[in-house]
């Protein structure tokens, strides 16, 4: 019964807007409050606030918060370390936003009436960068006579 009364306490911490109370948001990801005020002190979280100075999570916060996790619990990662890759993060959206205005830049000026050519070429560029995962094969070790016999 108590698990029925957590979940509708923070139903009702939700407000209308989409913002969680440090609470609510602890219970969610099992941690203590003050490990979310940890996180806010080194920068890593950054929640609004109400009129009433009350922290106040939005779902992109619960999303960040939910990285910084993974990356200290299953990844050993450390809180210097967590906010380097979270800044590299940061830093390839706005590459790739930026590489997506220059192409959307490139389409309009170069390749007006051909635009089915660009998305073809653009299709081939994305293809190059997966690279496909094959099957391990197995490698038989070589004694040292076959070596040698090789070498002659």
């Amino acid at each position: 019964m108590p698990r029925k009364k957590r979940r509708s306490e923070e139903a009702t911490q939700k407000s209308s807007c989409g913002y969680y109370h440090i609470s609510a948001v602890a219970r969610m990801f099992n941690i203590h409050p003050q490990t979310l005020r940890l996180y806010e002190r080194e920068g890593l979280l950054k929640p609004s606030r109400s009129e009433g100075n009350t922290r106040l999570y939005t779902d992109e916060d619960l999303e960040r918060l939910s990285v910084i996790l993974n990356l200290i619990r299953d990844l050993g990662v450390n809180l210097a370390g967590v906010e380097v890759i979270l800044n590299m993060r940061e830093r390839m959206k706005e590459m790739e936003k930026q590489v997506n205005e220059l192409l959307d830049y490139i389409k309009s000026e170069f390749f007006q009436g051909r635009e089915e050519e660009f998305e073809i070429r653009r299709r081939s560029m994305r293809s190059i960068v997966p690279v496909s995962v094959s099957k391990p094969m197995r490698v038989e070790p070589v004694s040292k006579e076959e070596s040698d016999k090789e070498k002659d």
